[in-house]
């Protein structure tokens, strides 16, 4: 197998690859590009390229940043969003990535991105994969959402936090005591007891 079909299997596989990526397992991005303009790739988005031309869906800019950050995690208001759990649009999309297995900082994204910081269990626990327009996109459970929300309610609001827990409960999109879970994992138990205990 050429270094050319080695890419369309890996695009195929993934959905959707960039030039870094290819250049991860040793292929150089000109033979992705010269894929490119024989019209054997399209691109569907600057730096993002698919073996077949997918209509775009609402989370386009959640694949574009997943190819981007391949070892992310979609959280905190872009999960909310996902899940349907608040009336938020954020401007950015907010990933997390481990803080222990790479502390250097990312490249920057052509989609605005927020990024935060996660480690150990708290970052490992309450992911979720999604395939959207081909590409396997990491997200967190409402569940994990809720509870990363109430850890950083001085960056998002409490009053975000509080919404999405009510949200969550009521339209049963996870238990209290999955948010419970997550919320011993992340170490806000004692800060969100008094609000999950008010939800009727």
């Amino acid at each position: 197998m050429n270094d050319k079909e080695k890419i369309l299997k890996y695009a195929a596989k993934k959905g959707a690859i960039s030039p870094r990526e290819i250049e991860s397992v040793g292929i150089s991005r000109q033979k992705l590009y010269r894929l490119y303009r024989e019209g054997k790739l399209v691109r569907v988005d600057r730096g993002t390229y698919s073996i077949r031309n997918v209509e775009p869906t609402e989370w386009h800019t959640y694949v574009t940043v997943a190819v981007a950050f391949p070892k992310s995690v979609i959280c905190l208001l872009s999960a909310l969003q996902f899940h349907n759990l608040t009336t938020q649009n954020p401007h950015n999309v907010w990933i997390a990535l481990d803080r222990e297995a790479d502390r250097r900082n990312p490249k920057r994204s052509r989609q605005p991105v927020s990024i935060v910081r996660f480690s150990g269990d708290s970052f490992s626990q309450g992911i979720e994969t999604h395939s959207i327009e081909g590409v396997h996109v990491q997200i967190y459970s409402a569940a994990k959402t809720v509870a990363d929300c109430f850890k950083y309610r001085n960056k998002i609001g409490l009053e975000i936090a509080i919404e999405a827990m009510t949200d969550c409960i009521r339209k049963k999109k996870a238990t209290r005591d999955r948010i419970w879970q997550f919320a011993k994992i992340c170490r806000v138990s004692k800060v969100i007891r008094p609000y999950m205990e008010a939800i009727t």
